[in-house]
C-alpha cells in the first residue's frame, strides 16, 4: 500500500483533542493550505507546531516516514492540528459483532453467562427470515448454543427471555473511537 494513502496521521482540533485520522496525502493538503499545522514531536518534552513552509525543510530522522518530492524528501507528519476547528464531533460506534459484544458486556443476553469472544455470536431478536433488521435494537450477544436453539424463532417461541432490551449506545466523542492500530508512538500522547 502506498504510504500517502494509508490513514496514519492523527488530526487534533485547535485544543489538541483527537478528532480524526487522515492519510498523509490529506494531511499535506491541509498543511499546504494553512488549514492545519504539523506537530514536530521529539518525546513528550518537545512538541511544537510547524507551518507548511517550515515543515518541508525539516530533516528526516531515522524513525520518520518520508516521501520523495521534486524538492527532495519530505517528512510525513504523525499528528497535525486543525488550527481553526474547536469542536469534538460525536458519533456512535460502528455496528458490528465486536461493538454488540462490548455493549452487552460479553454476556449472553438470554442466560447472563459471561462469554469469551469465540463462545458467542450475534443473534437477531426478530430473525431476518421474519423481517428482522440489522440494527442495534434487534441485535444481541448470545451463547452460540443458545442462538442455535433459538434458530429462526422469536425468543418467547424458543422459551427464552431477554435480560434487557437492546438499545443503540449513546453517541460518544470521536476521540473515544479512534484506535491506534498502527501503534504510532506519537499518538499515545493524545489518545487516552
Amino acid at each position: 500500500m502506498n504510504i500517502l494513502t494509508k490513514a496514519t496521521v492523527l488530526v487534533l482540533n485547535r485544543n489538541w483533542q483527537a478528532i480524526n485520522v487522515r492519510t498523509p496525502q490529506e494531511a499535506f493538503c491541509m498543511m499546504a493550505t494553512n488549514v492545519a499545522t504539523g506537530l514536530e514531536i521529539e518525546g513528550e518534552g518537545h512538541i511544537r507546531p510547524v507551518t507548511w513552509d517550515e515543515w518541508i525543510t525539516l530533516p528526516i530522522r531515522e524513525q520518520d516516514e518520508s516521501v520523495h518530492t521534486v524538492r527532495g524528501e519530505v517528512r510525513v507528519p504523525t499528528v497535525i492540528v486543525a488550527v481553526n476547528y474547536a469542536k469534538v464531533p460525536k458519533k456512535r460506534p460502528k455496528l458490528c459483532a465486536r461493538t454488540i459484544r462490548e455493549r452487552d458486556g460479553n454476556r449472553c443476553q438470554y442466560t447472563g453467562r459471561l462469554l469469551r469472544p469465540d463462545e458467542g455470536s450475534l443473534d437477531h431478536v426478530v430473525p431476518r427470515s421474519r423481517g428482522g433488521k440489522d440494527v442495534w435494537e434487534n441485535l444481541v450477544w448470545s451463547a452460540k448454543e443458545v442462538n442455535q436453539k433459538k434458530a429462526d424463532r422469536l425468543p418467547h417461541e424458543a422459551g427464552l427471555k431477554l435480560l434487557s432490551v437492546p438499545r443503540a449506545p449513546k453517541e460518544m466523542p470521536v476521540s473515544a473511537l479512534i484506535r491506534n492500530t498502527s501503534e504510532v508512538e506519537d499518538w499515545k500522547l493524545f489518545l487516552t
